[in-house]
């Protein structure tokens, strides 16, 4: 079976004591909001843009490289090995811009408490992003 392998990145934003989530609208999946990395595009830069694309959230600080994981799984009968990159980040401004069409389409933009966010998270991946997230994000406060 071939395998296809790419990158992603993305981010934990942290506004307020509160997570920044995205509810998939095609599958019953929530998430955090990430994305492939475009050729040249650096880890953190996929993360901004894609934070930006699918929440609207754009005038993000990036705070902490939260690391990578791979992961492998099965989607549409093919196998997929992903190195999910994640960054700690913070709104410089919470005034969400408008998002394209198509992303309205696809996601449900939410916050959520950071307990709860961990019990909604469809993926352990990013349950484990989340913890070192808020882990970082307690070092930053304290």
């Amino acid at each position: 079976m071939n395998i296809r392998c790419y990158a992603s990145s993305g981010g934990v934003v942290l506004h307020d004591g509160r997570v920044l989530l995205v509810r998939k609208k095609e599958r019953p999946e929530v998430r955090l909001p990430k994305g492939h990395i475009e050729p040249g595009e650096s880890r953190a830069a996929a993360a901004r843009r894609e934070v930006a694309e699918e929440t609207g959230y754009a005038h993000l600080e990036v705070l902490a490289d939260l690391g990578s994981l791979e992961v492998e799984f099965e989607f549409n009968g093919e196998r997929v090995r992903r190195n999910e990159s994640f960054f700690l980040m913070a709104l410089k401004d919470p005034t969400p811009q408008p998002r394209k069409a198509e992303e309205e389409a696809r996601f449900e933009v939410f916050w959520a408490d950071p307990e709860e966010a961990e019990s909604l998270l469809t993926f352990e991946s990013e349950r484990e992003f989340l913890r070192r997230g808020l882990r970082r994000g307690i070092e930053r406060v304290g």
